[in-house]
């Protein structure tokens, strides 16, 4: 007998395997994909200089259109009241966009985790191009507050989608200079919304502000679909827990309209804000029981776990909160305080938005080239806190010192923003990334939003007044006294500064986990 031949006097049917071997074999995974999802036999071509920059531009026109409707739509609504002759609804065209788009950020993430980026941005930009269209045409205000509804369930997937390209096209130790971008094109659209909106509605039409999205949309679809298919693909066909989904979107709508409604429309300890919290909390708490039982959770709880994620989430969620918070209320104590008009209130609000994105450019130069990256993030969230303090210390600045105060608290807030997301994205699996990025987003709209309805609480209980931060004071602002308005505003900066005390010790407190990526960035101009 050769070495060739069997060995055995039994027929090969009729042979068993040793149990051990049988068992072991018997635990290999067994799951099918098709054809389409399995991975590459051969890597795609790296993508050249020149296309990234491409890719750059478009995501930034596109993300600068979800912003920018989040801003242009203010200066307008007088206008659109008046048309429509329904002034009473005017909150509803600003309130169903931010429901829609927070409350649809981790759909979208977690799809684009699932279908792939290039089929969800261009579901998210043919929603947001389709609600606009349906805003400019809108005959009436309940067509058009469905219409910005529509709209912002494309701007809210735009968000994450576009955060999510990011991280595919470049390593993460690059990534922290394309978020200081990103935070450039928030600034353009916070300060230049406001303008646009207000030239548009007064020199030409409102419906002008919804018409700019369609050529501009387009435009980015152009730019960026020839190159979608040379970006490495990390997505994974699975089943999707639907019903996890609904669960999750449901207990954020709710939630917030509670934060609309509440000390507005309702009393804060009303039955229906008690019922609608209540209403909430048990939303999320199915959504958690669903996650632990569904086979593939839309949102794995685990995800939210570990060393990075919470703490990264929660200072990411601080500094938004203390910078929106404080740029919906700095109007209203310019204009008591200071006796500033709305457009200079307006200019007096750019230190704040614009000189945060310094400190994301700083911060995200310091991702690419040092080891310790996260300390950037620790040192500039601690300077914020000091200058915090400086500002709910000081009586009455002049407006010059304050803004100076103001700007080197911004300086520091900004730098949380890159450290926050790449360490997020940094510490999952690349078929994570869309989910997790969803989620950072839907968290961090929550916490924004829940900041600047504590800002106005405070606000109410310093004060004793009904004000309203829509632009239209109900309440006798012009009689209360700067020194009220002064000593008011000091338990709002406290607020702040608390905010960005927990943001720097939630830096300290996250993992440090090397970034992967070259030290030097990307070459942007070839």
């Amino acid at each position: 007998m050769n070495k060739y031949e069997r060995q055995s006097r039994h027929p090969a049917g009729q042979q068993t395997l040793p149990e051990p071997l049988a068992s072991e074999i018997s635990r290999l995974p067994t799951e099918v994909i098709e054809l389409s999802d399995a991975p590459p036999i051969t890597p795609k071509a790296p993508l050249t200089p020149s296309e990234v920059r491409t890719i750059l531009m478009s995501l930034l026109l596109t993300m600068f259109l979800a912003a920018l409707d989040q801003t242009i739509v203010a200066t307008a609504l007088p206008t659109i009241g008046r048309q429509f002759q329904d002034v009473s609804s005017l909150s509803w065209v600003i309130t169903a966009y931010l429901l829609a788009s927070t409350a649809v950020a981790p759909v979208f993430g977690t799809l684009s985790d699932i279908y792939g980026r290039r089929v969800m941005i261009i579901a998210s930009l043919a929603l947001f191009i389709a609600g606009s269209i349906l805003c400019a045409l809108a005959p009436n205000m309940p067509i058009l507050i469905l219409a910005r509804g529509l709209q912002g369930l494309g701007g809210g997937g735009i968000m994450p989608v576009v955060q999510t390209v990011i991280s595919d096209v470049v390593s993460p130790r690059e990534r922290g200079q394309y978020q200081a971008y990103f935070s450039g094109v928030w600034m353009a659209a916070g300060i230049g919304g406001p303008v646009l909106g207000g030239l548009f509605a007064e020199h030409l039409h409102w419906s002008m502000i919804f018409w700019i999205n369609v050529p501009l949309g387009l435009v980015s679809l152009a730019m960026l679909l020839p190159k979608m298919a040379k970006i490495p693909t990390f997505h994974r066909r699975r089943k999707i827990d639907w019903l996890g989904g609904v669960l999750l979107m449901a207990s954020a709508v709710v939630f917030m309209l509670v934060l609309t409604w509440g000390g507005n429309r309702y009393l804060w300890l009303s039955p229906t804000i008690m019922a609608m919290l209540g209403a909430s909390v048990a939303l999320a708490l199915a959504f958690v029981w669903q996650a632990g039982r569904a086979e593939e959770p839309f949102l794995p709880t685990s995800l939210l776990g570990g060393t990075v994620v919470p703490y990264a989430m929660a200072a990411g969620g601080f500094g938004l909160g203390a910078m929106i918070g404080l740029t919906v209320h700095l109007p209203l104590y310019y204009e008591v305080v200071y006796h500033l008009t709305a457009s200079e209130a307006g200019l007096a609000l750019i230190p704040l938005a614009a000189i945060s994105t310094g400190g994301a450019a700083i911060a995200g130069r310091t991702l690419m080239h040092a080891k310790h990256y996260k300390r950037v993030a620790i040192i500039g969230t601690s300077f914020a806190t000091l200058m915090g303090c400086a500002l709910t210390a000081a009586t009455m600045p002049p407006l010059w010192a304050l803004l100076v105060l103001l700007s080197l608290f911004a300086v520091g807030l900004g730098t949380v923003f890159p450290v926050s997301v790449v360490s997020i994205q940094n510490a999952v699996a690349r078929s994570q990334v869309g989910t997790i990025t969803g989620a950072l987003n839907f968290f961090r709209a929550l916490m924004a939003s829940f900041t600047v309805a504590a800002f106005s609480a405070i606000l109410l209980m310093a004060l004793g007044a009904d004000i309203s931060l829509s632009g239209e004071h109900r309440g006798p602002v012009n009689s209360i006294a700067p020194a009220d308005m002064i000593a008011a505003f000091r338990y709002v900066f406290a607020a702040a500064t608390a905010m960005l005390a927990a943001a720097a010790l939630c830096m300290v407190v996250m993992e440090e986990k090397p970034l992967a990526g070259p030290a030097k960035p990307v070459e942007m101009a070839e």
